[in-house]
């Protein structure tokens, strides 16, 4: 028998079309060490022209003492010795306002041995900077025709700042999966569709007339009054699954409709939302498949995704079986980015918004506060534009649709509202960062993006995660990184058994070499092993004994394990001296181990 819509999966979307969406022993300390100067690490971008065009040219400012910073010849002459150093002919081509001296390295140049000369030049203690000659390009906005509508992306006050990105890059390289009601073919996105699937084994609820199959086309999700339990009143088709695509990756600079946020990603539809919603048995198959994962009976995947947006939610805590497959995915390198749900409560209450090894969203509106739908809470990581049509329908998110009310007709455009509608934002913005860096993990991704976030412009009680991501903000952090985004790391791998419904126990990390406070934005990273989290209590102690409670107990939390990474504004305390993780289960029956842990300044 078929769940009915309160125990099944839910669009966490608000659409304009139809009510029912809204209803988803001695700690062994490693430290970072900075490496030594001449083998340091050059970032790509920093020997780049522009995103994946090594630098034809280096601007190389000397100090005022040195001679190469008064005599061309001198600049000349060191141009030439420290090409030979790094294998590549360097020439001296001229002296500019500044003073600085502009060098040759040729057309043939790769990114690596560019970073080659720039290693040479940052080693000399006469050298102040050394720079890629880099390319500018006219900035205009895209010629899209309803770009204009587009305040999620652009306004100052509540607009993502998603155009700074698009100068260092639109995605390109990255697939993102689209877990939801599959795709309705539309012309403004079909250039970036790759093969997805039809998770969906119900026919009840595929409503295709099949089963399970390698055709992820959405037929229409309607349904009639009293279909999905009594009282539920019927519904039209919502196309759900191709607004969110549309977000991400709607073709841009075509002259038609809406610009996608990383419209130079690919984007693959998965459809596991049908009539009156979706099992979790297809959502999990469909997690898996996504990231590289084998389901039985189901082709190898030939589109992994580096990122998946689920747009989606259910009432309950985080099922052990949800949760291992999202462990699974991110453990595959997959961002996995969840909406925090629509029923104005608290994200604990929903899942997989309450799922660890997440980035869950929350949504705001065009003033920047808690759209008055979102969920919000402890658990919310980021918050994004989601829109509030309550207010206007031009205030809600304008992407990608389909006229049917039923069965597919024409394309067009509409506005949606919803955490549904805040998700792909950050889906398309994890889809830009992957592209200008291609080596970060889904956990310097997360601590990347809230590191980046500016407060929110309006008010949100309860808690809406870090704040309002920052597209331009976010992707220069990590497309300057070169793969870090932290920065030193203190950790303990010693296992600490808890135990049941007893004292609590800690483990300590002793933190030296750095200056002054901690930081505002301090990653404690935690790796439990546990049967059921919601026994457990989990405090951060300063070196002054203040504690930081990172969780709390909660008897609606049954999943197992704590495998996720909290942020701490610590600025109040002094970095150096013993940190401690006190650990306490609160509950009989069920037992873990402390793993280990870490704190990154």
């Amino acid at each position: 028998m078929r769940t009915p819509p309160a125990g099944g999966r839910k669009l966490i979307s608000v659409a304009a079309v139809s009510a029912a969406l809204i209803t988803a022993a001695t700690a062994s300390v490693a430290v970072a060490q900075e490496p030594a100067t001449r083998s340091a690490a050059v970032p790509a971008a920093q020997a780049e022209a522009a995103p994946g065009t090594p630098a034809e040219r280096l601007i190389v400012g000397y100090k005022s003492g040195a001679e190469e910073a008064k005599s061309n010849k001198a600049a000349a002459a060191d141009a030439a010795a420290k090409g030979k150093e790094a294998g590549e002919d360097v020439d001296f081509r001229r002296r500019l306002g500044t003073g600085a001296a502009l060098v040759d390295l040729g057309e043939r140049t790769t990114t690596a041995q560019v970073a080659d000369v720039v290693a040479e030049f940052r080693a000399d203690p006469q050298v102040a900077y050394v720079v890629p000659d880099r390319l500018n390009r006219p900035q205009a906005d895209p010629n899209d025709t309803e770009y204009s509508k587009q305040w999620d992306l652009f306004e100052s006050t509540a607009g993502m700042n998603v155009p700074g990105a698009w100068n260092t890059t639109t995605g390109s390289g990255v697939t993102v999966a689209v877990i939801d009601t599959g795709y309705v073919t539309h012309s403004d996105l079909a250039a970036n569709i790759v093969g997805g699937y039809d998770f969906i084994a119900d026919t009840a609820v595929s409503v295709d007339g099949d089963g399970r199959d390698s055709n992820p086309a959405d037929p229409g999700d309607w349904y009639n009054a009293n279909d999905c339990g009594d009282g539920i009143p019927a519904s039209s088709s919502s196309w759900h699954g191709t607004h969110v695509a549309g977000t991400i990756a709607a073709a841009t600079n075509n002259n038609k409709g809406v610009a996608g946020i990383a419209y130079g990603a690919k984007i693959s539809p998965l459809r596991v939302l049908g009539k009156c919603g979706g099992y979790d048995s297809d959502i999990i198959d469909a997690i898996t498949w996504a990231s590289g994962g084998s389901v039985s009976g189901v082709p190898a995947n030939s589109n992994v995704a580096k990122v998946i947006n689920m747009s989606l939610g259910g009432d309950g805590a985080c099922s052990s079986a949800t949760q291992s497959a999202i462990t699974a995915a991110v453990n595959r390198g997959t961002t996995v980015v969840v909406a925090a749900g629509n029923d104005n409560d608290n994200v604990a209450n929903h899942s997989p918004g309450n799922c660890n090894n997440v980035i869950s969203v929350a949504a705001t509106n065009r003033s920047g506060a808690k759209a008055s739908y979102s969920n919000y809470g402890a658990g919310v990581d980021i918050s994004a534009p989601g829109g509030q049509t309550s207010t206007g329908s031009a205030n809600g998110i304008l992407s990608t649709l389909n006229s049917g009310t039923r069965t597919p007709s024409s394309e067009s455009y509409a506005y949606y509202q919803g955490t549904s509608m805040a998700t792909p934002h950050i889906a398309g913005l994890v889809a830009l960062m992957k592209s200008a860096n291609s080596a970060l993990t889904p956990a310097q991704i997360e601590t990347a993006i809230k590191n980046n976030a500016r407060a929110l412009p309006g008010s949100c009680s309860g808690g809406c995660g870090a704040g309002l991501a920052d597209a331009a903000k976010t992707v220069a952090a990590v497309a300057s990184s070169g793969g870090t985004t932290g920065g030193t790391t203190f950790s303990t791998a010693t296992a600490t058994a808890i135990p049941d419904n007893g004292s609590a126990i800690e483990s300590s990390i002793t933190v030296s070499g750095r200056s002054g406070s901690a930081p505002t934005a301090l990653q404690v990273g935690v790796d439990i092993t546990h049967t059921y989290r919601g026994d457990l209590v989990i405090d951060l102690v300063a070196p002054d004994g203040s504690t930081y409670r990172l969780k709390g107990a909660s008897s609606s939390d049954s999943a197992d394990n704590v495998n996720t990474t909290y942020t701490v504004d610590a600025s109040s305390e002094t970095a150096n001296g013993t940190w401690k993780l006190r650990v306490q289960d609160t509950a009989a029956q069920d037992t873990g181990t402390l793993n280990s842990w870490k704190l990154t300044f």
